[in-house]
């Protein structure tokens, strides 16, 4: 069976629009509660299960988290309230308190009128397909209340963000700090605003910061890893050694250096990679995605470390690590992870950890990604009817085959289907831009005719 409600990062859509809407998430919080209550770790303890609730700085967090504590109250589950809170800072406090369960309402990258639930277990870690699964089919049950006497409580946790704050500062080696680095920190009005400069600052940084004055309304808009210019810009005016730019809940990083150069998710993966062999002696392997740029793989390659593509998604980044035991994967959009550090993608620590490689190389991040030029990319979203077959294609076929001929060993054709909307990505990779272009025009020109 497959999933109705939950995509690869929680449930997500339009706010108004199902699902995201005050009586379903009402339900799914209900559903939630129900289903995790029964798991082992809360039906084997007497104490009243709690789950923690955070959220970024849409004016719909509002509503959306009134509706989860309810449902959560209803099932007799206990909350408590983080108020804004980065969605790696959700998943550090739940797995530190000991908690039941964790609650993040974002919708990341999207603009303020989207916005999106997504859990994490009590190890801090995103729920197994399977969970997710259990909560889908408990959401088809009709709606129930515990006794009064068996009501979840609700409380606020007020020292949310010094907690986090302090966990971020840890994985900032105890021997290096940032005295004399001027950093302008970007964080897209977004729930990162008023705890990423503090950790900054904290370790000696001198902080400019741009993308703190969120009014519900303004995340990621024009500001923030979706929309980097606005970092560029900021890190030459200021004459500033780096810039760091996060999402709107913080699991993403883009950085740029002094000369107004961007470093994606799939270059900083190999800086870490690169500073993890100085320190450890060996790294075994890395994970990326499908996405990830060729020239990275035979970078990695060079260094002697094993590297394997994931489906596009953190999650499934995660999965791949897991499942041949290693530390560091990414995806180009930034979301890069660490297991040693934390359980799950987290854009502030990823920056203390690039800011790491820089202190014990001594060199600039230009310095340490010498020799590793991308290949240039050539994405297209070509949007189809919902119900259209293109597998089917023969011409789609001869065409994709046709470019994977001509490029050889030079370059790659991606085509996926978009898991939200009715767009199918057309990713071609060469090591020549106008290749690039030409097999990636050609395919999409072929995708919407076969579509039509």
């Amino acid at each position: 069976m497959g999933r109705r409600y939950f995509g690869t990062d929680g449930v997500r859509g339009k706010v108004g629009e199902s699902p995201i809407t005050p009586d379903f998430v009402l339900r799914l919080g209900y559903a939630a509660g129900k289903v995790l209550a029964g798991t082992d770790g809360w039906a084997s303890s007497n104490a009243r299960p709690t789950v923690l609730i955070g959220k970024d700085t849409r004016v719909s967090g509002y509503m959306l988290e009134a509706a989860l504590e309810s449902g959560f109250s209803a099932a007799g589950v206990d909350v408590m309230l983080a108020g804004p809170m980065p969605t790696p800072g959700v998943a550090y406090l739940t797995r530190a308190l000991r908690l039941a369960a964790g609650v993040v309402i974002s919708a990341s990258h999207n603009p303020y009128y989207d916005n999106g639930i997504k859990f994490f277990s009590a190890d801090g870690n995103k729920l197994p397909d399977e969970v997710e699964m259990k909560i889908e089919a408990h959401l088809e049950r009709p709606l129930d209340c515990a006794p009064s006497e068996q009501l979840g409580k609700a409380k606020r946790l007020d020292d949310a963000a010094g907690r986090y704050i302090e966990f971020c500062k840890s994985t900032f080696p105890q021997a290096f700090d940032l005295r004399g680095m001027k950093l302008v920190v970007d964080c897209a009005h977004g729930a990162a605003y008023d705890v990423a400069p503090h950790v900054f600052h904290e370790l000696g940084a001198d902080v400019i910061t741009i993308g703190v004055a969120p009014n519900g309304f303004n995340i990621n808009d024009g500001v923030g890893a979706t929309a980097p210019d606005a970092l560029v810009r900021a890190v030459r005016a200021n004459h500033a050694h780096l810039g760091i730019a996060l999402d709107g809940d913080a699991d993403r990083l883009q950085v740029v250096d002094a000369a107004g150069r961007l470093y994606n998710g799939d270059e900083l993966l190999y800086v870490l990679v690169q500073d993890r062999i100085l320190t450890d002696g060996k790294v075994e392997g890395a994970v990326g995605t499908l996405m990830t740029n060729m020239a990275v793989e035979v970078a990695l390659q060079r260094l002697g470390v094993k590297f394997v593509r994931a489906a596009v998604g953190d999650r499934y980044v995660l999965e791949q690590l897991r499942e041949h035991n290693w530390q560091l994967g990414a995806e180009g959009s930034g979301h890069i992870l660490s297991l040693d550090r934390h359980s799950t993608g987290d854009g502030i620590v990823s920056a203390l950890l690039v800011l790491a490689a820089m202190k014990r190389s001594g060199k600039a991040l230009a310095q340490l990604l010498d020799g590793v030029t991308l290949f240039p990319q050539k994405l297209i979203n070509v949007r189809m009817k919902p119900d259209a077959d293109w597998k089917s294609s023969d011409a789609i076929r001869t065409a994709i085959r046709h470019a994977e001929e001509t490029l050889g060993n030079t370059g790659r054709v991606l085509i996926r289907a978009s898991g939200t909307e009715p767009v199918l990505r057309v990713m071609v990779e060469a090591a020549r831009e106008q290749d690039a272009l030409q097999h990636a025009e050609t395919i999409a020109e072929t995708v919407r005719q076969a579509t039509a």
